[in-house]
């Protein structure tokens, strides 16, 4: 196979719904899909290129979590402030 066809070689079972946006995924949603995707990783097998994107993927997902999870460090942050503006 030329580079350049190996290059735009589409990775199989990246994610259970590939034209689904990464952003629009729910904080469970995307934390489940990156457990699988570290889970196929660290199984190995896969081409270079499969692995690859698996990565990019995942880097993606850990992504999404990471605002979730900010998001939910701010709201408990403003009700400990407010918590203690009571006391």
């Amino acid at each position: 196979m030329a580079p350049t066809a190996m290059a735009t070689k589409k990775p199989a079972d990246v994610s259970a719904a590939p034209d689904e946006a990464v952003t629009a995924l729910s904080y469970e949603q995307a934390r489940e899909e990156l457990a699988h995707v570290v889970e196929r990783l660290e199984a190995g097998g896969l081409s270079l290129d499969d692995s690859l994107a698996m990565w990019e993927r995942g880097e993606e997902l850990a992504r999404v979590c990471e605002k979730f999870l900010a998001g939910a460090r701010e709201r408990v942050d403003a009700a400990l402030a407010r918590a203690e503006e009571d006391h």
